[in-house]
């Protein structure tokens, strides 16, 4: 045990929010998602797990620790349901709590399309695969900077 970190994060975890970049992007996803195969073919290489965790206490435990990026309009973005696109189920409020927590204020997240995420996906950082079980749990979140003061 560490002081001060989650308890949620794993070292694999720990090891890739360190190594990303700012304007990284690092996917939450849930378990319906095709992490494995995906997770194959980001910068990381290979999938990462936060198992028994919903995607709103990973995204706390991530956000805890990983700033998002200021520098863009949606720095947090949110698979669309397919043929309702601006319906926002439950786990996805949950996540959005767990932005607004961490940032201080409101900060919406946007959306992508569910194909268009899939695609996204294979561009980022990293995967994590959490043991959340409802649909339409996945996410991306752009990790941002920390100014020389904090």
């Amino acid at each position: 045990m560490l002081k001060g970190l989650d308890p949620v994060l794993n070292a694999d975890v720990l090891h890739a929010l360190k190594s990303m970049g700012h304007g990284d992007d690092l996917i939450i996803a849930d378990m319906n998602f095709p992490s494995d195969s995906i997770a194959r073919q980001t910068v990381y290489g290979k999938l990462l797990k936060l198992e028994n965790v919903t995607a709103g206490r990973a995204a706390e435990a991530i956000l805890s620790l990983m700033p998002l990026d200021s520098f863009v309009p949606h720095p947090a973005l949110r698979m669309e349901i397919v043929g309702k696109p601006d319906e926002v189920p439950p786990v996805q409020l949950e996540v959005q709590a767990a932005i607004d927590k961490a940032e201080g204020k409101p900060s919406p997240m946007g959306s992508i399309e569910r194909f268009a995420f899939y695609e996204a996906a294979k561009h980022s950082y990293a995967v994590i695969q959490t043991g959340e079980r409802r649909f339409y749990g996945c996410f991306i979140l752009k990790k941002g900077v920390l100014p020389p003061e904090a």
